[in-house]
Order: structure tokens, then sequence, then C-alpha cells
């Protein structure tokens, strides 16, 4: 399997809810479709927040990893 290189990155660690996700909407936003945006978070909640918000908006999550109490998740704009 390849690995996917994201377009941007967004590192929200640092931040509580709801930051990273109104942070995320912003920045992917701003991403043409087809590009990936990489959030690192350490929010808990960012995850599933992220992924709720790709449902509703027509985006895609791709992918979430957990790595200690750090949380990189892989969003591409549709």
């Amino acid at each position: 399997m390849t690995e996917i290189v994201p377009d941007e990155k967004l590192d929200v660690r640092g931040e509580c809810c709801p930051y990273p996700l109104i942070l995320t909407k912003k920045k992917v936003e701003s991403l043409k479709s087809g590009e990936i945006l990489e959030i690192t978070a350490d929010d808990p909640v960012a995850p599933q927040n992220i992924d709720a918000w790709t449902k509703k908006s027509g985006n895609k999550l791709i992918s979430v990893k957990k790595e200690g109490n750090i949380f990189t998740v892989l969003v591409q704009r549709t």
C-alpha cells in the first residue's frame, strides 16, 4: 500500500474542542477538490468531531491513527 502524502498539514495540538474542528473546516475549505489535509491533534474528541463533520459536509475521512495521545487524521476535500 502506498503512503498518502498530504497536500497541507494542520497542527491543532493544545487546542480544545471545538477549535480543532473549526480550524480543520477552515483549512479544508481552502483546499482544491481532491486535496488531502493531515490534522495532528491531542484532543481525544477531535477525531470523532472531524468524522461527524466529514459525513455531514460530504468530504472524506481517509484515516485516523493514534500514537500515544496524538491523533493523525487525514481528510480529503471532495
